[in-house]
């Protein structure tokens, strides 16, 4: 199952407190404040890896808690300090917080880790208040409590290209086709119902992730159909293949459909369309006629975008799609890395 969103609640852990101790020991006179300090209470840590790739587990753990610093002891000991709680999250999760929706932290790399609640301090003990003036000190403060939070995580895929596209549009069958990647084809609506990861070799050694998202409708902004699901995680690809139906059994003219769908991402957020993109024409092994081919390449032509007709069927198409848009990821990455 692949669950992308989840709340969680974490409490670090609570200071020890400071204690109130003097000496007492034989043939000793005056010993004096001897009180220790409290231990501190644990964090709570997040940390990202490679190895998660859903948020499944947050589903059936809800809270955690980090272990409450030690109080202070005599002869001057201080507490033991709280151990700290770490927990693991999918690469690409960002985690909000959910009572004002500001990003806490977004993990876009493995490893990357970050205190999200800070343990609470320890107490001081009474010996930390011995002066001159003062040397049999009774007072000693209580530990502060750790920080609690409420979180919400929201995974977000890292693919270098996202396919766009309505159902039964043939983005499934075109990741299967160019990667290892197999989800479920159908000849029906909405087949792909959680998103696919397929890297995509091409130039020897050179490799680029496609993300297989579900397919979007008109009104997907507000939620229809898969919605919002489906859009969230497209705003982390660099590239973007829009998958149009030429073939006479697609129920929207081409063309209106690539204007739709691109509707769709300047509703959810304008700067998707600044992505670069192209156009990839599916199904031409089916076509009954080649006018809504025709009509598609002719628009492509007038708006300076590229168009490639591909068959994922019959294979027709496909190195010429794979090499141009591994070619168009390098210098994507190219431009990320000045």
């Amino acid at each position: 199952m692949f669950v992308d969103e989840a709340i969680i609640t974490v409490r670090a852990g609570r200071g020890g407190d400071g204690v109130c101790s003097f000496r007492r020991e034989a043939y000793v006179p005056r010993g004096g404040p001897d009180g220790g300090d409290g231990g501190h209470g644990g964090d709570v840590i997040l940390t990202a890896s490679h190895r998660l790739t859903t948020l499944l587990d947050f589903r059936y753990q809800r809270y955690y808690q980090a272990e409450d610093g030690r109080p202070g002891g005599s002869s001057n000991c201080t507490g033991r300090s709280g151990a700290d709680v770490v927990i693991t999250l999918p690469v690409g999760t960002v985690v909000y917080d959910a009572s004002t929706g500001d990003i806490l932290a977004d993990f876009v790399s493995d490893g990357q880790s970050v205190v999200i609640a800070q343990g609470g301090r320890g107490g001081l003990g009474n010996s930390r208040f011995a002066t001159s003036t003062n040397r049999t000190p009774t007072q000693h403060t209580p530990g502060t409590a750790g920080e609690e939070r409420t979180l919400r995580l929201e995974l977000k895929l890292l693919a270098d290209v996202g396919l766009v596209g309505f159902p039964n549009a043939g983005k499934s069958t075109f990741i299967a086709a160019i990667s290892a990647a197999r989800p479920k084809i159908a000849d029906y609506p909405f087949t792909t119902l959680t998103p696919h990861l397929g890297v995509v070799r091409w130039e020897s050694e050179q490799t680029f992730v496609v993300a297989d998202l579900p397919g979007l409708i008109e009104g997907a902004h507000q939620g229809k159909g898969l919605g919002l699901q489906f859009l969230r995680h497209i705003e982390r690809t660099a590239f973007l293949l829009y998958l149009i139906d030429v073939s006479g059994w697609a129920p929207i003219e081409p063309i209106t459909a690539f204007e739709v769908l691109q509707q769709e991402l300047a509703a959810y957020d304008r700067t998707l369309l600044d992505r670069p993109f192209a156009i990839v024409a599916t199904k031409i092994d089916i076509c009954s006629s080649s006018d809504r081919l025709v009509q598609l390449q002719h628009y492509c032509a007038q708006h300076h975008i590229r168009c490639f007709p591909i068959s994922s069927a019959t294979r027709q198409g496909l190195d010429d799609v794979v090499t141009f848009v591994g070619t168009q990821v390098n210098r994507v990455r190219a431009t990320h890395a000045k």
